[in-house]
């Protein structure tokens, strides 16, 4: 039993997966803070392409 817990706190071979999971982690927590902090933007300029695209038959607006 002793050589079996040495030999398992000494293997490393899921040392990769661990590393990966962590990169993926940070990434993914990377991708949701733009995405959120680029929410109202992107939010506007949909709202503001929006309203050019309904007043292109009539009278303009200021952000067209």
């Amino acid at each position: 039993m002793k050589s079996f817990l040495k030999d398992f706190i000494r293997d490393d071979s899921g040392a990769s997966a661990a590393e990966y999971a962590l990169i993926l982690a940070i990434v993914g927590t990377g991708i949701a803070a733009a995405a959120f902090a680029l929410g109202g933007s992107i939010s506007g300029a949909m709202t503001t392409a929006k309203t050019c695209i309904d007043s292109a038959g009539g009278t303009t607006t200021p952000n067209c």
